[in-house]
């Protein structure tokens, strides 16, 4: 065979496989854990994802569960496009069942994510059964925190559910004084975290407004805890990463942002003029291998 023919040939084989093994890994980062979709920020995987997300979600038998310092819970939705999540705590009461004697998870996020994750405002903690001693009483921090109305919700509505059947009188919105607080219903702002032992609560539960939807009682409530989510500014760089075929991640050494291109990383993204040139000189050498081997063969006579 004609060396020209046979280098061309090599050149041509390259790039279908350049072209073909770069293609397999578009949207690499993204994932699936049962019918729920892993994108951006959010990973499964080391170097996938934004980096305050990072050791956040697990994939355990097709459920999708939620860790943080306070607890782990079970991931109900991810909405990419408003950005929050729907979460659930199954130690938090809820209209039909009450969750006593502290064992409810409350919502406590380490400090190093609390400013890429927080409840959304649309979201009402109500503690129930609070001790007079609870600081929510005593001052925190530094002034008294009243009881209200969040979003349209209210403690005096939660008291109509079937799971406040079997208590007594109820206090709402006053210190007690005699006894604990049946309920108090604050927005997250108000306190920052949920920690039913510093609080000396001992249950919670949690409802979110679907506004403009007005429902007509706790019993039609959504209860969980809605969590939005932010990514601090990298939505530019993710962006121009995923229009280029790429996956956003991180350098785990460097902590620094990543476009992963499939076989090679960018530190913007996939058409970078620093890519080009070295797929350029990836063919050449392929080039001057396929004519070397050419001449190599071509030595050798051929026997008739």
């Amino acid at each position: 065979m004609d060396c020209f023919l046979l280098t061309l040939l090599f050149i041509v084989l390259q790039t279908l496989v350049s072209v073909g093994y770069g293609s397999s890994h578009i949207n690499a980062c993204r994932s699936f854990c049962g019918n729920l979709t892993i994108d951006y920020p959010f990973t499964l995987q080391i170097g996938c994802g934004h980096p305050g997300f990072r050791e956040l979600l697990f994939c355990i038998n097709d459920v999708l569960m939620f860790h943080i310092s306070s607890g782990s819970y079970r991931v109900l939705d991810i909405d990419y496009t408003y950005q929050f999540l729907v979460l659930d705590d199954p130690h938090m009461s809820t209209c039909d069942a009450m969750v006593l004697q502290g064992r409810g998870n409350g919502f406590v996020v380490e400090e190093w994510r609390a400013p890429y994750l927080n409840p959304t405002p649309e979201n009402m903690f109500m503690l129930l059964k609070c001790s007079p001693e609870s600081p929510l009483f005593q001052g925190f921090p530094g002034k008294h925190l009243p009881c209200q109305n969040v979003s349209g919700m209210s403690c005096q509505e939660y008291f109509g559910c079937p799971a406040w059947g079997m208590f007594g009188p109820k206090h709402v919105g006053l210190r007690p004084r005699l006894g604990p607080l049946e309920c108090c219903a604050l927005p997250f702002e108000a306190i920052k975290a949920v920690n039913l032992s510093k609080l000396d609560c001992q249950g919670y539960s949690s409802a979110y407004s679907l506004a403009p939807l007005r429902v007509a009682g706790p019993g039609e409530w959504s209860y969980g805890i809605q969590v939005k989510y932010s990514v601090q500014g990298k939505e530019t760089f993710c962006q121009t990463c995923g229009a280029t075929g790429g996956s956003c991640g991180y350098d785990i050494e460097q902590n620094s942002d990543l476009c992963m291109c499939g076989s090679w990383n960018s530190t913007s993204n996939c058409d970078t003029v620093h890519s080009a040139s070295g797929r350029r000189k990836w063919s050449l050498m392929v080039a001057i291998a396929g004519f070397m081997i050419c001449k190599a063969i071509s030595r050798y006579p051929t026997k008739n």
